[in-house]
């Protein structure tokens, strides 16, 4: 070989062999914490995490390739939120993603700085999450669940379906501020509906929330509201379903799942179907924008689910107006 051919030859694989090094170089991992205000058991939380990965997938990301997530299961309950979002913070993701609003509460008091992606928020702004909903500003956005007026609309409903009805019972958590301001909204309502709200606070203690449902069904003519922040949601929310049942309370749920599994009637936003725009922010995240430009967006779609099975049972004829509204009937 020439010295002239040599040269070339040289330079030339010279040049190549950074090329194929960096070609080589496996792609960067990015961390994604992820904490959910259900239990690790839940359908519901099992549903929401799916839609999220599924999401994540769609935009090019592979777990284990290219992403790593690690995930934590609060419950909706105070010590264990604030706990598990500790944990998380303790291992530096890029950003988390969020469901409920006790699990960005417990994340925002100990940063304001990690990117936050959230979905099933009831008041993101009254809650302090976000400086405004077209404008978040600070750490986190993503969906909410419910404006506090339509808590009326779950009152207005239950009457429509059980007119007879004029007692109330509110499951909610106390520890959850969406609790109170949910059963304000009730209580407005009821006024102009001649019925009596009446709060049942539930925690997580099964034994507790069954006693004082049964306490309350001692009177006639009751009803029930089961808020979506309601603790009785990991408590089991298969409990309440049975004792509507067997007590004959009329009773609208958070979640279509619920009337699925034997409740009567829900008016609710689809969260599952949240996580998987929720998944587009983190991607957007991730490649560069900021939380606090991304507007918080609010649920476009309300379905009404009815378990017309459930209402037989309960001696409820469910009126042509309100079979109208319907999205989905279980029989």
């Amino acid at each position: 070989m020439k010295r002239r051919e040599f040269i070339t030859l040289l330079g030339s694989t010279l040049t190549a062999w950074p090329l194929a090094s960096r070609a080589q170089q496996p792609e960067r991992m990015r961390h994604i914490g992820v904490l959910m205000n259900r239990a690790a058991t839940d359908p519901e939380g099992q549903a929401r995490l799916g839609a999220f990965q599924q999401g994540l997938q769609q935009a090019g990301w592979s777990i284990g390739r290219n992403v790593r997530i690690d995930t934590r299961w609060g419950e909706d309950d105070l010590n264990l939120e604030a706990k598990y979002a500790a944990e998380l913070i303790a291992l530096a993701p890029d950003i988390i993603f969020a469901s409920g609003t006790l699990s960005v509460a417990a994340l925002q008091r100990l940063s304001r700085t990690v990117p936050i992606v959230f979905v099933g928020v009831t008041d993101p702004l009254g809650a302090g999450f976000v400086d405004s909903l077209a404008r978040p500003g600070g750490n986190a956005t993503g969906f909410m669940i419910y404006e506090y007026s339509l808590s009326g609309k779950w009152l207005e409903l239950l009457k429509e379906i059980a007119p007879g009805v004029m007692r109330v019972a509110i499951l909610r958590n106390p520890d959850n501020p969406v609790g109170v301001a949910l059963f304000g909204t009730i209580q407005a309502e009821a006024r102009s509906l001649r019925i009596e709200v009446i709060p049942v606070d539930s925690r997580r203690d099964a034994r507790e929330i069954e006693s004082a449902i049964r306490n309350f069904a001692l009177s006639p003519n009751g009803g029930v509201i089961f808020s979506p922040n309601a603790a009785a949601m990991q408590a089991g929310h298969k409990l309440i379903i049975a004792l509507a049942a067997e007590l004959k309370l009329p009773a609208i749920y958070p979640f279509p799942n619920m009337v699925a599994e034997g409740g009567l009637i829900c008016h609710a936003p689809n969260v599952t179907d949240q996580c998987r725009p929720a998944a587009d922010y983190v991607d957007r995240i991730l490649k560069g924008e900021k939380p606090g430009d991304l507007p918080v967006q609010a649920p476009t779609k309300y379905q009404v689910v009815i378990n017309l099975k459930t209402a037989k049972a309960l001696g409820l004829t469910v009126p042509p107006a309100l079979l109208a509204q319907v999205d989905e009937v279980i029989e």
